[in-house]
């Protein structure tokens, strides 16, 4: 039997009806066909799933749709603005920290949320919250150096 949620979506309200067993990560895809957040392993290790619910970094893949429900919700497509990236999106291009790019819209989101609670973060804040999300890519230094340049034009 489906459950009536409503929530809030990169500033947008959204009111649906979803099976109670759907995870958050399904309706953002599925249902509201944001697809900038990936599913990677579907257990919570790698964090390619990462949105922010209510301002706290989460994986998507582990949260049932309904946990979300009176929430507010940020995916990747919420981070840039008129057609302008995120200072963190600038800094990811500009120092390289995108290579095939799966891993990049968790890890922004994951930044996102540290540079709010910590504008300047050290390498090793950066690094630990960086843990949950993996990159088979970059080696993380070039991650870890958007971040920081981020942190820097922020503080």
């Amino acid at each position: 039997m489906k459950k009536i949620i409503s929530f809030v979506v990169n500033g947008i309200e959204h009111e649906l009806a979803v099976e109670p067993r759907r995870t958050l990560l399904e309706v953002l895809r599925e249902d509201l066909g944001l697809t900038g957040t990936k599913k990677g392993c579907g257990i919570g290790d790698c964090g390619t799933c990462t949105v922010l619910l209510n301002g706290v970094a989460t994986f998507s893949c582990l949260t049932l749709a309904i946990q979300a429900d009176g929430c507010s919700v940020e995916t990747v497509e919420g981070l840039a603005e008129g057609g302008k990236l995120h200072r963190l999106q600038q800094e990811f291009v500009d120092h390289g920290a995108i290579q095939c790019g799966f891993c990049t819209p968790g890890m922004l989101m994951t930044a996102v949320e540290l540079l709010r609670r910590d504008s300047a973060p050290s390498e090793q804040d950066i690094r630990r919250a960086i843990s949950g999300n993996l990159c088979r890519c970059t080696g993380y230094q070039k991650i870890v150096e958007a971040i920081q340049a981020a942190s820097e034009k922020t503080s």
